[in-house]
């Protein structure tokens, strides 16, 4: 009994350790408008307190050492930006339509606040929702629904833009090329919405569009599949053309083919798969480098019959090596769920933990951003000590290209009561972090970052530092848009 007693601290101890953490590693979080899931917490809120509500999400997670937000600027066929393309959306304002009071530039300010923290930004639209529900009276008149009724798809309780007209792709193309020429986006991200999923005793009407645009001997599911590889592809091309550097990433549905309805497929039986029924077909996508992520919502517990998260995450694994792999991470279930294993606080951190052991996974991504703000502090404890208690680099596009980043010009550096002060000049084109790093003999560790402006070239920074970093040898490097980065610059810091 006594030597059992000894052990219980050395067991603690192993308990708490920090997990080793990968060079480079994706922690990203969602950030849904859709009804107003997650920002703004009211869509009458005054302008003010849109911007604290906004900077809280984005305080809270970098705290936690996140390094993206995926936030939602298109939920049905509306934008949270100024756009001709399209009305603003009513989540933001009010009434779809009317531009929201006192704030200008909203999609401008919430990157430049994203970029501030050090995260990246990776703008979230929903290709094909037309709507959230039957009620057109709400919609502006500047909605698709007016004026291209021909493209709507009544289906269930929503409107859909019909996937098989290529004028709806081609619209929705032009909708990514002007964000992306248009804003300082890291990435473009939709999510697992493309034909809509099943609804019993209901028919997607698209017969005279296939009978129109089909080919010779190709199925009606095959079709639907054609129509959405072609966006994925379009939209791909159009942003690798606009600016090589920012990603492309897709988060399908978590299951892609049941085995028992392909020998491929995932040891599940999921009531509807995002092949079969959404017409998406991710491995292809990633055989032929479309994407430079995928970030499958896997939603389930690690062990659920039906469905389980460790069954699934390593079937991804095992299926597309060829790309940067994140998990979808269902926060919003802990102690909010039939599935019992959610209400233990190491759901989530086995999660992390299995992850992170996988070959091919790259990071995570949590839905959604309330579900982890002022509630379960024992999940954010592990998180925040056990897995993220350091910074992490992004990974970088797929279509890296190798160059020379040059050393950064260190103009002052000074620490004080756990902060770095910090003014440099550079004269890299396409920068993105200033990575600052622990010195350590011939190592290195990276304990904080920043976001650079690609227009500013010389910049000063207040860094919060982990307590008693400061006090230690300490190096700059700049990181540029492709994952290259700077040779080691020491820093020669003024004391107190």
């Amino acid at each position: 009994m006594r030597r059992i007693l000894y052990l219980i601290p050395f067991i603690f101890l192993l308990s708490c350790a920090t997990t080793k953490v990968p060079k480079e590693e994706f922690r990203g979080v969602w950030i849904a408008t859709v009804a107003n899931i997650d920002w703004p917490k009211h869509p009458e809120d005054d302008v003010e307190k849109k911007k604290k509500d906004f900077i809280a999400i984005l305080d809270f997670y970098k705290k936690l050492n996140f390094n993206a937000a995926i936030v939602q600027v298109r939920t049905a066929g509306d934008a949270l930006y100024q756009t001709d393309l399209a009305p603003w959306s009513k989540y933001l304002s009010g009434k779809e339509g009317e531009a929201p009071k006192g704030f200008d530039h909203p999609l401008k300010w919430m990157i430049e606040e994203t970029h501030k923290h050090g995260m990246e930004f990776h703008a979230w639209l929903n290709p094909y929702r037309a709507t959230v529900n039957l009620d057109t009276t709400v919609l502006a008149k500047i909605h698709d629904f007016y004026q291209h009724p021909d493209w709507m798809v009544k289906y269930g309780q929503k409107y859909y833009y019909n996937p098989g007209l290529p004028e709806v792709r081609n619209k929705f193309n032009q909708i990514i090329k002007e964000l992306v020429s248009n804003y300082d986006v890291d990435a473009i991200h939709f999510d697992d919405y493309f034909y809509p999923y099943k609804v019993e005793g209901e028919v997607f009407e698209d017969a005279t569009t296939f009978s129109e645009y089909g080919l010779l001997n190709q199925s009606l599911e095959d079709w639907r599949r054609s129509n959405v590889d072609s966006l994925v592809s379009m939209v791909h091309k159009t942003i690798k053309t606009a600016k090589p550097w920012v990603q492309f990433g897709i988060s399908p549905f978590g299951v892609w083919k049941n085995r028992s309805t392909d020998p491929k497929g995932s040891d599940t039986q999921a009531g509807q798969t995002t092949y079969e029924d959404l017409y998406a077909d991710p491995l292809l996508w990633v055989q032929k480098g479309w994407l430079d992520y995928l970030a499958p919502q896997v939603y389930w517990s690690m062990d659920f019959s039906v469905a389980s998260h460790k069954k699934i995450t390593s079937w991804w694994n095992n299926a597309t090596p060829n790309t940067h792999l994140y998990i979808g991470n269902g926060a919003y279930k802990i102690k909010n769920n039939s599935d019992k294993a959610w209400n233990k606080n190491n759901e989530i951190p086995k999660q992390l933990k299995f992850s992170r052991n996988l070959d091919h996974v790259n990071g995570n991504i949590f839905f959604s951003a309330k579900s982890l703000m002022g509630t379960h502090e024992k999940v954010n404890q592990k998180l925040e000590k056990k897995f993220y208690r350091y910074p992490s680099n992004n990974p970088g596009p797929l279509n890296k290209i190798k160059r020379t980043v040059p050393l950064p010009a260190i103009v002052s550096a000074k620490n004080q009561n756990d902060q770095l002060d910090i003014c440099i000049s550079h004269t890299d084109s396409i920068p993105r972090f200033l990575n600052i790093y622990q010195i350590h003999g011939a190592k290195r560790k990276l304990i904080a970052k920043a976001y650079l402006s690609e227009s500013k070239k010389s910049e000063c920074y207040q860094i919060e530092m982990p307590k008693k970093q400061s006090k230690k040898s300490l190096g700059i490097t700049i990181m540029d848009t492709y994952g290259n980065e700077s040779a080691l610059q020491t820093l020669n810091l003024i004391p107190n």
